[in-house]
């Protein structure tokens, strides 16, 4: 019988379809990044979701964001994520954290009703917290280093935290993770030498260093850390 998923089943078979709708993938950050996580996942058969961001669509989000669309300009990502993959998959279900995750909060979160974490924000306090709150539970995770101030899509590499290099943000992950003693975690990161944006931004915000970005770059990182994440959860 013909569903929407019949031609992925092609490729992994009918078993792993349903693994994939039994699975609970947590993601923490909608953006660049996170936003093509999700589209991937869902239209993958995934259908349990944890939406973790407290931002809104922005005027400066409709360059790389699939979510941003002057339609949902002002609404929060969770919400519009939330209505996108209901729109895709009417039988997903969605549990939304307006949230801005930090060590602070982390409690807010329960992480043991989660297969899968997917870390896709931007702070190093957070990623590190979710870092360890996955070796806690026992989670797999997935981080999302560096996308910003880079042109070549082809430059990103999946690796553990350990053998990365370049890249100045998996840098300072990988220091931290050593002084933690903690090891073996997948990352998505560029080899790409970080552009200097070539003009100065007017765009108000609380981040001192606003990074320049596109249309490719960050949804193929979310691409690839989708793939990881399908072929992890259907082993």
């Amino acid at each position: 019988m013909t569903d929407q998923f019949s031609r992925t089943e092609l490729l992994i078979g009918k078993e792993a379809i349903e693994k994939l709708k039994k699975s609970r993938v947590a993601v923490f950050g909608l953006g660049g990044v996170g936003g093509h996580v999700v589209e991937a996942l869902v239209r993958s058969g995934v259908e349990n979701f944890g939406l973790i961001d407290n931002d809104k669509v922005s005027l400066t989000n409709l360059n790389r964001q699939i979510l941003a669309t002057h339609k949902t300009m002002g609404k929060l990502k969770t919400d519009v994520a939330q209505e996108r993959i209901l729109e895709i998959n009417p039988n997903a279900k969605v549990k939304k954290y307006n949230m801005f995750y930090t060590p602070e909060n982390a409690d807010e979160f329960d992480f043991s009703q989660y297969d899968y974490i997917v870390d896709a924000i931007d702070t190093v306090v957070g990623k590190l917290s979710l870092i360890e709150k996955s070796k806690e539970y026992g989670i797999p995770i997935i981080c999302a280093m560096g996308a910003g101030n880079k042109m070549d899509p082809k430059m990103f590499e999946v690796a553990d935290i350990s053998k990365t290099s370049v890249c100045p943000l998996a840098k300072v992950i990988r220091q931290e993770l050593k002084k933690r003693r903690i090891n073996k975690v997948k990352v998505v990161y560029s080899k790409e030498i970080p552009i200097k944006p070539k003009s100065k931004t007017t765009e108000k915000s609380a981040k001192r260093n606003i990074p320049g970005s596109n249309a490719f770059t960050p949804s193929v990182a979310g691409l690839i850390i989708a793939s990881e994440v399908i072929k992890d959860l259907i082993k």
